[in-house]
Formats: structure tokens, sequence, C-alpha cells
């Protein structure tokens, strides 16, 4: 038995971790604290932006520290909620018959993401993915600290929790497959044998084309 591993954000659906941010955000209970939440947010956009580009981590431990004093109850009464707006309904069209190919494979299909474990565990049900490995929230008698648990689930970290799967379910990574949008996801791609892009970024499609590597686009009909 193989595995084939999914990138989520970019490469299953068009949303992005921002997005979960700003709607926990917006639907705050609290009109006041949700303003200065989307306030703080905000204003660490230059710091998001550059993280994005250079360091995938730091753009994870700062965005998610906008869920700092969220109650960990309101997080999961909201999540169904979230997920419906900022994952169900931005899944690309293509994204479940990928995924239901790998699975008449015989495939363990595996999402790793740096979204929030409790939407992904929401994802992989509605896709029929075998497992997900996603961020945590640390939580400190009931609140959100801002803070992720570790590991962070982000650039090279990603092909060592593939890499650790693999050898825990007796996967060869040399018959694994590998599938994602991003460039600063060229790690996680390298340690499969069989990697993969979809709606590959610029240097991303470059790579894809000098290595000869499968290339899947799926667009959103106009």
């Amino acid at each position: 038995m193989t595995a084939s591993y999914f990138d989520v954000d970019g490469t299953l659906v068009s949303s992005n971790l921002m997005h979960t941010a700003v709607w926990y955000m917006a639907n705050d209970i609290n009109p006041l604290r949700s303003a200065k939440q989307l306030g703080r947010l905000l204003a660490r956009a230059p710091k998001l932006l550059w993280a994005e580009v250079r360091d995938r981590r730091t753009f994870n431990e700062l965005l998610f520290e906008a869920f700092r004093g969220t109650s960990e109850d309101r997080l999961h009464v909201l999540a169904d909620d979230a997920y419906e707006w900022c994952m169900k309904g931005k899944i690309y069209p293509g994204a479940r018959d990928i995924i239901r190919r790998a699975k008449d494979l015989g495939h363990e299909v595996v999402l790793v993401s740096g979204a929030l474990d409790f939407l992904l565990e929401r994802l992989a049900a509605d896709l029929g993915a075998d497992h997900w490995v996603g961020n945590r929230l640390e939580i400190h008698d009931g609140y959100a600290t801002g803070k992720l648990l570790r590991p962070v689930v982000a650039g090279p970290t990603k092909s060592r929790l593939i890499a650790n799967h693999a050898l825990e379910h007796g996967h060869e990574l040399a018959e694994c497959f590998g599938y994602s949008d991003s460039y600063s996801d060229v790690p996680m791609l390298s340690v499969v044998g069989r990697p993969a892009v979809i709606n590959p970024d610029p240097k991303l499609l470059r790579m894809a084309r000098t290595y000869q590597w499968p290339i899947i686009e799926l667009r959103h009909e106009s």
C-alpha cells in the first residue's frame, strides 16, 4: 500500500489560511473585540506578506497570533460554519476526482496543511481522505494563547512529517505521491518518489517542467 500526500490551500481548495483567520475574527461574539482583532491582523499585514514569501513557518506563527483570547468552545462551535464558508465552497472542481482516483488505486490519502486541525478533520471527511496533519492551537485555561503547538506544519517540516507518517504506516517513500501548488513545498514534493504539482505558482511550474513532474490545473468555472 502506498500513500498520496496532498497540500490543501491552493491545491485542493482556493482559500488560504488568511481567510479562516479573518472569518473567525469577523464572527467574534463581541463586536468591539472583533474590530480590535481585525485591526491587529491588519496592522500585522506587512510582516505577514514578507513572511509568506520568505518563511512559511513564520507566516503561520504570525497569523495564528490573531486567535489569542478566543475561547476553545467558540473555536469548535463555529467550526462547521467556518468550514462551510472557508473551505467547502472553495473546493476545486476535480479535486474530489483526484482523491477518488488515488483511493481507487489503493492509496492512503493524507492531507498535510498549515490549516487548523479541526477544519482539516471536516475537509478530510468531506473529500474521503484517510488522515490529516494540521496545525494545532495552544489552549490554556480554555482560551487560545495565540501560539501553535509543535511541530508547526509548514515548509520543510512537512517533509519530515510525511517521512514519519510513511515510516509509521509502512509506506515506501519512493512509491508515494505528493501534490502541492507552492514552491515553498518543494521539500514536501522532493521527499516522495512521485511528485506532482496542482495549480503551480511560477517558480514551482518552472521546476516541474525541468524535472518533468506532472502538472495539473484545477480551476473554478468562470
